[in-house]
């Protein structure tokens, strides 16, 4: 099967030569790619269909048909220069983004198994799962008590009375009775099959296939039930399954939100998507919340509810704002922060520096509406920014003392970034707060870090 990789905003021509794509295969994926919750209402907001190319968009993932897959990869910069060497450095930072997003802990032998130049995101991810998976059975898969009825010659537990004189008027040697069985055939076990049994069909790496077959086999007495009738509202978990917690969110993420089975042609196809634009705000608002544990200072990410303009006839609130990160503070807002994935200028003599008028209009409204003195529209740093302080700039508010400023923050290095997330917070934090340590970060993670490139 073809394999494929694109940045963000790169495009890949048709053709059967070295660094092109057959056309036949480019359609097929444009179906999955169409068939997307991500692909919008035009269809193309996964991957744009153009006469001689495939544009991809701010989405990133996998996309697979039966002949081939298209790996999009986010524009991140780093240092290496050889194509493979930087896509597997690229992989690398969209899995610890992915980590920091998902709550996934990877510990630094996963690390050094996991062969990053050859395999797409999406069997990096299924290798995870599946190791983890793995070790949770050695340990023993969760059972719990299920109440089940059956109709047995001798009593165990409780006699149903109703089903008894209903059932077996005409036939009493036989009992209906209803006990409580100890049973592994619970729901988070039948999302787990159901994860192994998707991606067996997915995966094309062969350890990782004979690893799901292995799986397959540990589940063959659990149920099998079709991912919409999974019940993922009767997982409950608690200090006795705690361990469960990080595969039930990769299942959801395999399972429910944007991985997904479609039709695509003649055959069927799968997207693994993710929006850079969530995931960059997700990730940047995880590690502002380890920032600031421990402060006087509280986050909230999409906290915000209030509406710009309510109803003068009935009251009702119209145009809802949700900014991406509140920090407050003895509770006020304090400071709203928006993230933004996209490639601020590196013109200081461009007043704008590339910042559209849009954004400063939301971000105004925000300043109205939360009553809070400080405003952030923040960017990931590129190249070309590499000398640049945090904060790129700032300007107030004609009229008010709000400030608004336009700062950027290094993307793949979590100790870099948590520190620059600091220097960025110096202005709200105060002398009784406690800023996090980097360096604490830094001890914690520093052989995972070292493993993934980090530093370097």
């Amino acid at each position: 099967m073809r394999s494929y990789t694109l940045r963000e905003w790169e495009s890949l021509p048709y053709g059967d030569g070295e660094g092109c794509i057959p056309e036949a295969l480019a359609a097929q994926l444009a179906g999955v790619a169409r068939s997307s919750a991500l692909a919008g209402s035009g269809g193309q907001g996964v991957l744009e269909e153009h006469r001689r190319h495939l544009r991809a968009r701010g989405v990133v993932g996998v996309l697979a048909a039966p002949s081939g897959s298209l790996e999009i990869l986010p524009k991140i910069d780093v240092s290496e220069a050889d194509p493979t060497a930087r896509n597997a450095a690229i992989r690398k930072r969209l899995i610890h983004m992915l980590a920091v997003a998902l709550d996934l802990k990877i510990d630094t032998g996963r690390m050094t198994e996991l062969d990053w130049q050859r395999d797409t995101l999406l069997e990096i991810l299924i290798r995870i799962f599946a190791d983890k998976l793995t070790e949770a059975v050695r340990r023993g898969m969760p059972r719990r008590y299920l109440t089940k009825e059956d109709d047995l010659q001798a009593l165990r537990g409780t006699l149903d009375l109703t089903r008894q004189f209903t059932r077996h008027a005409v036939n009493p040697s036989m009992l209906a009775c209803r006990f409580d069985e100890f049973s592994e055939d619970i729901s988070l076990n039948r999302i787990m099959k159901a994860a192994v049994s998707h991606l067996s069909r997915v995966s094309r790496n062969p350890a990782n296939r004979q690893r799901l077959q292995e799986l397959a086999f540990v589940y063959g007495e659990i149920g099998d039930v079709p991912v919409p009738g999974l019940r993922w509202d009767e997982v409950v978990i608690d200090r006795t399954n705690r361990a469960w917690s990080e595969l039930m969110g990769m299942a959801s993420l395999f399972l429910r939100n944007r991985y997904q089975t479609t039709s695509s042609g003649a055959g069927q196809g799968t997207a693994l998507l993710f929006e850079m634009n969530v995931l960059f705000e997700e990730y940047v608002g995880r590690l502002l919340l380890r920032t600031l544990s421990g402060t006087e200072f509280s986050v909230q990410l999409q906290g915000g509810r209030l509406f710009c303009l309510t109803s003068v006839e009935n009251g009702r609130g119209v145009f809802q704002t949700k900014p991406d990160i509140l920090i407050r503070h003895a509770g006020k807002v304090v400071h709203v922060i928006d993230t933004k994935w996209k490639q601020i200028s590196a013109r200081f003599d461009d007043p704008k520096q590339g910042v559209s008028q849009s954004d400063v209009y939301q971000m105004m409204a925000y300043g109205q509406l939360y009553r809070a003195p400080r405003l952030t529209l923040l960017y990931p740093r590129h190249d070309k920014l590499s000398d640049a302080g945090v904060v790129l700039a700032r300007h107030r508010i004609s009229g008010r003392e709000t400030l608004l400023e336009t700062a950027c923050v290094t993307i793949g290095n979590p100790v870099l970034l948590m520190a620059e997330l600091n220097e960025m917070l110096d202005g709200n934090v105060t002398a009784t707060g406690r800023q996090s340590d980097p360096a604490e970060f830094v001890d914690e993670h520093a052989e995972t870090q070292a493993q993934l490139g980090y530093g370097s």
